[in-house]
């Protein structure tokens, strides 16, 4: 049976995301069974990386132009719903921190502030070029080709990290620095299994907080870093632990 986690325990919360959040607002996740990289059309078990950039900008702007057109269609679920009323419920003193890998903007849209987006957005463009000064722009466009840069006329491409590629600086930095503080870890829709976001939890298990994880499927092998796993769909479990606390 799952049980609130008592929010109002805990001064420093850290919340991170993967795509099984956003599994009940209809969009796929990446991996398994009907993944996104199992798809036929799409890149295979490895998913994108630079060298897939380089060598096929089309086919890789084709393919997160399908994602941009079903993230913008897609509504925030009661995970995310959730989430956001947690955050803006906190006592005086307390934050809750989230951090996602998801690029489809839905933690935004329900209402979270200060999200951390570790693997970018597909509503920001920039520019193919390394080299090319020009910064990331909000763009939700989904035509099949990729614009030319204007400045530099390479093309564009989504603001996302693919395989290969680092992090964000800031964003890793920020991530760093919450779970350097934080004294409860709820990891929500995640596999676990993608870097840097797979060792959140030995950095949290490090601060001595509380550590959760949230997802469909159990973790084969358990994390032993983990304290607890609650196995369920999100938008069914997360309403439940993010409950806010009894009036009386």
């Amino acid at each position: 049976m799952v049980s609130p986690l008592r929010l109002e325990r805990y001064r420093r919360i850290v919340v991170l995301t993967g795509a099984g959040v956003s599994a009940g607002s209809g969009l796929p996740t990446f991996r398994g069974a009907g993944g996104l990289w199992a798809r036929d059309d799409g890149p295979g078990a490895g998913g994108f990386d630079a060298a897939s950039l380089a060598a096929d900008p089309r086919g890789v702007w084709k393919f997160f132009a399908e994602l941009r057109t079903a993230a913008r269609d897609a509504v925030p679920n009661a995970a995310h719903v959730a989430l956001a009323t947690a955050q803006a419920s906190l006592p005086a003193g307390a934050e809750l921190t989230l951090i996602t890998q998801n690029v489809d903007g839905l933690h935004q849209r329900a209402g979270s502030t200060g999200v951390i987006e570790l693997h970018g957005s597909l509503f920001r463009s920039r520019c193919s070029s390394p080299s090319c000064a020009t910064e990331p722009f909000d763009d939700a466009s989904a035509s099949d080709e990729a614009s030319p840069c204007p400045v530099c006329g390479a093309a564009l491409r989504p603001d996302v990290v693919l395989f290969d590629e680092a992090i964000p600086a800031l964003a890793e930095w920020q991530s760093k620095k919450a779970l350097r503080e934080c004294d409860l870890f709820v990891a929500i829709g995640t596999s676990g299994t993608v870097s840097p976001a797979s060792n959140f939890v030995r950095a949290a298990e490090y601060s001595r907080a509380r550590t959760v994880l949230v997802n469909l499927d159990a973790m084969v092998p358990r994390h032993p870093a983990y304290d607890e796993e609650i196995l369920g769909r999100a938008e069914d479990t997360v309403p439940i632990l993010f409950a806010p606390p009894p009036l009386i």
